[in-house]
């Protein structure tokens, strides 16, 4: 009941942001936040790491960028063919890594993402160093002008609330309860009959259809597809947001996604602030040290919170009742 609670408060939250903060940025986050929510459904809830989620998320801006801009086809199948090209490339990488485990397999991932970003770096109609420019948004079922931020931001926020919920339905489904079993006991998880290596593939090629609608969206809402999204930093992204956030929780992902992309973002503006504040002006030199910052809160929760803020959150409320037992 508490979770419905929080959910309905932070839907309607969602829906009033736009008035008070830019929508094109809140749109990015958005599309973070449904990226790291794919992510972490392979890793926090099936335990496979995989250092190859750029692969899918910046493929996928690849192929909707190309399919909206050189193709001139809709909007909606500009989304769906660019999916369809990040749930392919998940396949072909999930055939080829998944019967591997522990560091072989975030190895083969990161090799496998890594040849896609040579691909993407040569191919001709990726635009190679200077990218992809000038996709159109277009218009939602050919009557919707997408071009206004404002209603393009309700239909992203449609889009990342069909992506959570379809990951919500996933994990407290009996497929996602064989995943969470391959994560804890994968020995036992075999010795029961389950054929884990199909399970593995089925959530690796779920998680990575929704990094590619997440990379999709990103590209329609920016208007453009750049070399960063499929290189191996953008993977390391994703694994810092889901750590940050806390790995095998549902929102967390989510947590984390808004704090680094308004890192990102923000950061150079609140130095300025405070340097007014203050009168310190080195303060308006910390934003150019995003890295550093990122870095260092992602060792103060290595250190401090190792389930993530809404993991240790979470603890935090069950404890008194487990020791009322």
């Amino acid at each position: 009941m508490n979770k419905k609670i929080g959910y309905a408060i932070a839907f309607i939250a969602a829906l009033g942001l736009p008035f008070v903060m830019y929508p094109v940025f809140l749109m990015k986050v958005l599309c973070f936040a449904l990226f790291a929510c794919a992510f972490n459904l392979l890793l926090g809830f099936t335990g496979l790491l995989s250092f190859g989620h750029a692969a899918f998320f910046g493929g996928a801006g690849y192929a909707a960028g190309y399919v909206l801009r050189d193709l001139g086809l809709p909007f909606e199948l500009g989304l769906l063919l660019g999916t369809a090209a990040g749930a392919a490339i998940g396949l072909i990488m999930g055939l080829l890594a998944i019967r591997r485990q522990g560091i072989y397999f975030a190895m083969i991932t990161l090799a496998l993402a890594q040849m896609l970003y040579f691909v993407c770096l040569q191919a001709p109609f990726t635009g190679g160093e200077d990218g992809l420019q000038g996709v159109p948004r277009g218009r939602l079922l050919g009557m919707v002008d997408l071009s206004n931020d404002l209603v393009l931001y309700y239909v992203v926020l449609a889009i990342c609330i069909a992506g959570f919920a379809l990951i919500m339905r996933t994990v407290h489904s009996p497929f996602g309860q064989v995943l969470k079993a391959v994560k804890e006991n994968e020995p036992r998880a075999i010795s029961l009959g389950y054929d884990v290596d199909k399970y593995k593939l089925l959530a690796f090629v779920l998680s990575a259809t929704l990094a590619g609608l997440a990379g999709a969206t990103k590209t329609v809402v920016l208007g453009f597809e750049t070399l960063t999204d499929v290189h191996w930093t953008m993977s390391g992204l994703v694994i810092l947001m889901t750590l940050v956030g806390g790995m095998g929780t549902l929102v967390g992902p989510i947590v984390g996604a808004v704090i680094i992309i308004a890192l990102e973002n923000k950061l150079g503006e609140l130095g300025n602030w405070l340097a007014t504040l203050t009168s310190v002006e080195w303060f308006r030199s910390i934003g150019d040290s995003v890295t550093i910052v990122t870095g260092f809160i992602f060792i103060v929760c290595v250190l401090l919170f190792r389930r993530g803020i809404v993991g240790e959150i979470g603890a935090l409320f069950k404890r008194p009742r487990a020791g009322a037992h």
